[in-house]
């Protein structure tokens, strides 16, 4: 259990790994100046205000080279990403001269760019600035919106992650009556896509924490067992075979290199030994937490899952 840090005593870095833990969505806010500048960054700060009036807001580091374009326009478009979207949120998180460079948008309000395909859009007036320490918030009044449903791309501990419906509380053996209705929902027993959701949330509910215990974050021995499983890679080919934001993904690399586990030459990354040992060992826990779930089945068995699984993916 980790020691419980105060005020006088933050390390930026570990307060910033622990609101890692609140799962968010990814959005890219837009907005144009009147002369024409437009801008985009990626965000996750984006929150509901109020309903009526239909405020939305967001923050912004003050350094942002991107604050003056913001205070100018007149309106400011957020673009909810969808979870194919990783590419636009990596793009528009990264410094160009040209964001808009051979990306498809449409001018909104404003003349605020606004993405296609986006699980949704919201099109605001610029509401009110408030002084948030090292960000400015920015409330915007929602003026329109597009509501497309797709499902959302999520950010959830340094990396990007994926709505999965829960698999809800299994009932208590005790509960007879719980019981009976389960035997009754055959619709559900049979629709596969609700077993799988099931059975990957169980899975990994017992998996994780012993992956955990090991002293790495999930994506840390993500990151350790892909490079032990495909070699040496780049670091922006180790960026997509994850999906990490890159800002996440260097950090997370400081992290494995202080430790000497990750050695990088010329922007390609292996491991150590000691990151060798160390993949092992998180192999190791996989295997065995396999072995508990699937030793009572046939190895016959296990190859039609495994020939299923392939068929589906």
């Amino acid at each position: 259990m980790s020691a419980t840090q105060t005020a006088t005593d933050f390390d930026p870095k570990a307060f910033r790994r622990a609101l890692g833990n609140f799962a968010t969505g990814v959005t890219v806010i837009t907005a144009c100046t009147p002369n024409g500048v437009q801008t985009g960054v990626t965000a996750n700060s984006f929150n509901s205000v109020s309903l009526d009036p239909a405020l939305v807001l967001w923050s912004i580091m003050k350094t942002s080279a991107s604050v003056d374009i913001f205070e100018q326009a007149s309106h400011f478009a957020v673009n909810v990403l969808a979870a194919d979207q990783i590419n636009l949120s990596n793009h528009f998180a990264r410094p160009s001269d040209d964001k808009f460079a051979r990306i498809d948008y449409e001018k909104g309000l404003g003349n605020a760019p606004l993405l296609p395909d986006c699980a949704a859009r919201f099109q605001c007036e610029n509401y009110q600035r408030i002084d948030g320490g090292d960000h400015w918030i920015l409330i915007g009044n929602v003026v329109a919106f597009d509501d497309i449903g797709r499902a959302p791309l999520l950010y959830h501990g340094g990396a990007y992650s994926a709505v999965i419906p829960h698999a809800g509380v299994k009932p208590k053996d005790s509960d007879a009556s719980s019981k009976g209705e389960e035997k009754n929902a055959q619709r559900l027993h049979d629709n596969l896509y609700y077993q799988m959701i099931q059975a990957v949330k169980r899975y990994q509910a017992s998996y994780q924490p012993l992956q955990l215990a090991t002293g790495l974050r999930t994506i840390e021995a993500r990151m350790i067992m892909t490079l032990n499983d495909f070699g040496s890679l780049a670091a922006s080919e180790l960026e997509q075979r994850i999906g990490m934001p890159d800002q996440d993904l260097k950090a997370a690399l400081d992290t494995l290199k202080r430790k000497e586990w990750i050695a990088a030459s010329d922007d390609i990354l292996s491991l150590t030994s000691a990151g060798i040992e160390q993949a092992a060992t998180l192999w190791k826990v996989a295997n065995d937490r396999q072995t508990d779930v699937f030793g009572q089945f046939s190895a016959e068995d296990v190859a039609t899952f495994r020939k299923v699984l392939d068929a589906v993916q």
